[in-house]
């Protein structure tokens, strides 16, 4: 059967160290401050970037259902059926002295 350990690796480039407990020089700590104050702005960008659009397509989908409902069920026309209704009804019921 194969052996599912990964092997060490004789490379040096790619190994993961506790920077507490190796005996670094103060070159070394400062270097790897740098290369993650790097990437994490790297990360950051792409996050705000995402967040950005996001924010924009939610706004563009709430001003999109703000304008239709405002489009489809606008107050004049509500109004405007309710007289007609009302006449319609006015004129076919049964005439009265109170009419």
């Amino acid at each position: 059967m194969a052996d599912k350990t990964p092997k060490e690796s004789g490379a040096r480039f790619a190994t993961r160290i506790d920077p507490t407990k190796e005996g670094l020089s103060q070159e070394q700590i400062h270097f790897i401050r740098q290369v993650e104050l790097e990437q994490w702005k790297k990360k950051t960008q792409k996050l705000r970037t995402r967040n950005v659009v996001t924010g924009l397509a939610i706004g563009a989908l709430v001003l999109g259902i703000y304008g239709y409902t405002f489009y489809s069920v606008s107050q004049e026309r509500i109004m405007d059926e309710i007289d007609e209704e009302a006449k319609r009804a006015r004129m076919q019921g049964p005439k009265t002295g109170a009419n």
